[in-house]
């Protein structure tokens, strides 16, 4: 069986007296998409943010591709982090710039000049076809709906062409139609680019849409891992109430 693509043991963090984190451990295959599921302030954001080094724990290891990434100086960290792609909640993008600008600053940092004159037209333009937004190019964000917005960060995010992309509640704030459509987007960039993502949801039809497994975060515990399916079925109340308005 081939290694996991992230591998996460023991992992704890605390923040004074609120252990959000306690003993957690996971593995998400290579190409798939491993769903984290948990009541807001569980600890879901906390744990990507690990997985990326923007929080470092108090306890346990991280390994992707293999390599603990706790050893890693910050320019073996930057190159960790061109390989990871982040979807913020709040889509982060720069009101001051266009669609293509704000396409375009990944690139400053992680391509230099030859590579941008060369490729960066072709790289912004085959992200926008992506997330079927080809006409926004020379657009602000102020003029795009919110789904919109979420569509070109997510443009943004998968620019660098990422083997893992990371989703901090990726329709949190959209209407239901939207919702859906982003989360069917989040499959076909899965199947495109095969990548391996970690989603961070509370959002059931999401998570029914673009999910291979789930684990519930319970009270900064690995409570359960199955796929969404079987876990509809399980009598466990702690789970159970999850499914309720679904």
């Amino acid at each position: 069986m081939d290694a996991p693509v992230i591998e996460i043991e023991n992992l704890s963090k605390s923040f004074g007296d609120n252990h959000v984190l306690r003993n957690f451990s996971m593995k998400v295959p290579a190409g798939k998409n491993l769903v984290i599921l948990g009541k807001s302030g569980s600890g879901k954001s906390v744990l990507i943010k690990c997985v990326i080094s923007l929080i470092t724990p108090d306890e346990g290891t991280i390994k992707i591709f293999g390599e603990d990434i706790s050893k890693y100086d910050s320019d073996e960290l930057d190159k960790l982090r061109a390989r990871i792609g982040f979807l913020f909640q709040s889509n982060a993008l720069y009101d001051s710039m266009t669609v293509r600008e704000n396409l375009e600053f990944p690139l400053r940092r992680h391509w230099n000049k030859e590579q941008r004159v060369k490729g960066a037209e072709q790289a912004v333009m085959e992200v926008l076809e992506d997330v079927g937004l080809s006409h926004t190019v020379d657009m602000m964000p102020s003029e795009l709906s919110g789904g919109m917005r979420k569509r070109i960060a997510l443009a943004r995010t998968l620019i660098l062409q990422p083997q893992i992309i990371l989703y901090d509640e990726p329709t949190t704030g959209l209407d239901p139609i939207t919702a859906r459509e982003i989360s069917h987007l989040i499959l076909q960039v899965q199947k495109k680019y095969n990548a391996t993502s970690i989603i961070i949801s509370h959002d059931m039809n999401c998570i029914n849409i673009t999910s291979n497994s789930v684990i519930m975060l319970i009270e900064g515990k690995r409570y359960a891992e199955d796929t969404y399916a079987n876990l509809q079925h399980y009598d466990d109340p702690k789970i159970h109430e999850f499914f309720l308005t679904v």
